[in-house]
């Protein structure tokens, strides 16, 4: 069951598809809940504050336990570990929906943290799968930009679907729907998915690294996520922000000097892989903070309802896959970094588009080409971030390097968030409309100041992957991913 050189498994097509579509999950869950936020508010008779933890539970433990599980794949085994995550995050799915019949927001958010960690299990554990049953270059890459299109489309299928459900079949039903599928992911697993693990030489388990990294990991997410409520200057923010630190430095300490790390610093000598971790942070910030500013101005200023904004939001989703397979091929023809910038720079254009958003605006012409330009862009930075972050990875350390991947980019996602809501609220505090129009132009031009800042934070994710990527060849990624050494 350990890392080995072997044949290629005739069903690695097959096991993509199954565990793509637990990722899928994962990821759409990020944003699906956020066209169903009026209807919760409603049906549970809670306040906006409260509602908020509904999305700010699952982020939390999302960012927190990524290493861990990614780790926890690696040495416990990666089936093992998956499927253990998609149990825990099918049955908090179907928990979540129960707490409408329920009617207690105190069972929702509950459940939603723990699926929260149920996502954070699966992403690196599947991740992992996929990087150590693919093993030659060209078709690893080709496997990784299909997963880049599943995670580049996720959050705008989120705002899709969820505006579907909620429409036809009511807000709980954004949960249920995991409860099937992950019923069938589960069957097929058992079925095809082979176990692996690494070969490290021990089964030792770093305690004391999984619970500091976890702890200022999660720490710091709910820190970013409660300081535009309370302010980032606020004592409450800056001291949360400190014990995270203080908590992260103390992980750093214990891990320069543990016999069998939860995270082996000698893997940032992988020039790649690390400059990968940052742009995906960057890039990170970008994806989720967009989608978060699009669909609060759909709604709260053009007035569409949950429906319209899920279906507008298909030319994003629906392009995007289509672009990920083009930018695949780029890829692994002339190296991850000029397509990385590329497409960083194209999410900047649409973003400029973005930050001229009128009051009275229309799907087309206001929206729509911008829509279909930011999916060029998410899939010609997605797809090479992710082949980037796992060239040169040695199998026994697949899991971490997922793990890693991921963090930098739901880590990125919460303070992108925080960063827009806190420009967003800065702009219009003080206003006092004497109309609705008035109201909604206040609104447009708080997100239009949103908008500009994550066309700044795109560039400077196209400045970073252009040079820390610098020397990262076409020729590095397939060779060393199918000799399986670091660069």
């Amino acid at each position: 069951m350990t890392d080995v050189a072997a044949e290629p498994n005739p069903r690695r097509w097959l096991i993509l598809a199954v565990v793509g579509t637990a990722f899928f999950m994962t990821i759409l869950d990020v944003a699906i809940v956020n066209v169903a936020i009026p209807s919760i508010e409603t049906d549970l008779d809670i306040t906006r504050q409260t509602v908020e933890w509904v999305i700010i539970a699952y982020s939390i433990t999302f960012g927190g336990f990524l290493l861990l599980g990614g780790r926890m794949a690696d040495l416990l085994g990666r089936r093992r570990i998956f499927v253990a995550g998609l149990i825990l995050f099918t049955l908090s799915s179907l928990a979540c929906g129960l707490s409408h019949a329920l009617g207690s927001a105190a069972v929702l958010i509950g459940a939603r943290a723990v699926q929260g960690l149920g996502a954070a299990i699966i992403s690196p554990a599947a991740l992992s799968i996929v990087t150590t049953t693919f093993t030659e270059g060209a078709e690893r890459n080709k496997a990784l930009g299909i997963w880049g299109a599943l995670g580049g489309s996720g959050a705008a299928a989120g705002v899709l679907f969820g505006g579907i459900l909620v429409k036809y079949l009511g807000w709980e039903w954004i949960f249920f729907v995991n409860v099937p599928v992950g019923a069938l992911v589960f069957g097929l697993t058992e079925r095809i998915v082979p176990e692996s693990r690494a070969d490290v030489g021990h089964r030792r388990f770093d305690v004391a690294g999984a619970v500091t990294v976890t702890g200022g990991l999660a720490l710091f997410v709910y820190a970013i996520s409660k300081a535009p409520d309370v302010g980032w200057g606020s004592a409450r923010t800056i001291l949360l922000i400190i014990a995270s630190v203080a908590i992260l430095a103390a992980f750093l300490a214990i891990e320069l000097r543990g016999k069998a790390p939860l995270m082996p610093f000698a893997i940032f000598r992988n020039r790649s892989l690390s400059g990968a971790n940052v742009v995906g942070f960057l890039m990170g910030m970008v994806i989720f903070a967009n989608f978060f500013l699009l669909t609060l101005y759909v709604q709260q200023v053009l007035g569409w309802t949950a429906l319209r904004t899920g279906v507008t939001f298909l030319a994003t989703a629906g392009t995007t896959v289509i672009w990920a397979g083009v930018a695949q091929a780029l890829a692994t023809r002339i190296g991850p970094r000029l397509v990385m910038t590329a497409g960083l720079i194209i999410l900047a254009a649409a973003l400029y588009w973005y930050t001229r958003i009128p009051v009275d605006g229309n799907y087309w012409p206001d929206l729509l080409p911008a829509y279909l330009v930011f999916a060029v862009g998410l899939a010609f930075a997605f797809v090479p971030v992710s082949i980037a972050a796992l060239a040169g990875v040695a199998p026994r350390e697949a899991g971490l390097a997922s793990g890693l991947l991921n963090t930098s980019q739901q880590i990125g996602g919460a303070i992108g968030v925080a960063i827009v809501t806190t420009i967003f609220t800065s702009a219009t505090a003080g206003k006092h409309p004497h109309s609705k129009a008035e109201a909604h132009g206040f609104l447009t031009t708080g997100f239009q100041h949103g908008f500009w800042a994550l066309l700044a934070l795109a560039l400077a994710g196209a400045a970073a992957g252009f040079v820390l990527l610098r020397g990262v060849r076409a020729e590095d990624v397939r060779e060393s991913e199918a000799a399986g050494v670091a660069i």
